[in-house]
C-alpha cells in the first residue's frame, strides 16, 4: 500500500493567512500613526494638551489628549488616536479670551496633576468678555506660557479688520 502524505487542512492554512493580514494591517496603522505624530511635531508650533468641550455630554465632554498646533489665525487641535490629517477642532485666535484657570480637581480623572486647566471663550460682538467658557484646555506650565503669548501676540503683516 502506498501511504498518502497528509498536508495541512485548508482551514488551518487560511487561519495563518488571516492572522498575517491582521498583523500587517495593525503594523500599517501603527506606522501611519507614528508618522502622523512625527509630521505634526516636526512641522513646529505643536504642543501636547488635553481638550474638552465645557458642559458637553459624551465623548466631547470628556478629556481627550492631543496636539495643538499654532497657526497665525487659529490653534488646530489634533487627537492623538486618529489618522485624520486635519485638525478636529479649530480655536480661532480672534476674540479668544481666557475666562479662568485652575488646577485639575477630582472630576478631571485622566489629567496629570502637574497641568493647568485653562477655560477659554470668545468675546461678544460688543467687546465684552464672555461669561461662560466654551472649551477647556489642560497643559503644562511651559505650554501654558506659550499659549498665553500666542493669544496676546499677532505676527507682523497680519491685518484683521475690526
Amino acid at each position: 500500500m502506498v501511504e498518502r502524505l497528509q498536508g495541512t487542512p485548508w482551514s488551518e492554512s487560511l487561519w495563518w493567512v488571516f492572522l498575517a493580514l491582521v498583523v500587517a494591517v495593525a503594523l500599517a496603522l501603527l506606522t501611519a500613526g507614528a508618522l502622523r505624530r512625527f509630521v505634526l511635531i516636526r512641522s513646529g508650533g505643536a504642543i501636547e494638551c488635553y481638550l474638552r468641550v465645557r458642559g458637553a455630554k459624551g465623548r466631547r465632554g470628556s478629556w481627550r489628549v492631543g496636539f495643538g498646533r499654532y497657526g497665525t489665525q487659529n490653534l488646530g487641535w489634533f487627537p492623538v488616536l486618529s489618522l485624520r490629517p486635519r485638525p478636529t477642532v479649530r480655536l480661532s485666535r480672534r476674540g479668544l479670551v481666557v475666562v479662568g484657570r485652575r488646577s485639575p480637581d477630582a472630576g478631571d480623572v485622566p489629567l496629570p496633576a502637574d497641568v493647568t486647566v485653562v477655560e477659554i471663550g470668545w468675546g461678544a460682538e460688543d467687546g465684552s468678555d464672555p461669561q461662560v467658557a466654551v472649551y477647556e484646555l489642560a497643559m503644562g506650565e511651559g505650554q501654558l506660557t506659550g499659549f498665553l503669548s500666542w493669544i496676546e501676540s499677532m505676527p507682523p503683516g497680519t491685518h484683521w479688520e475690526a
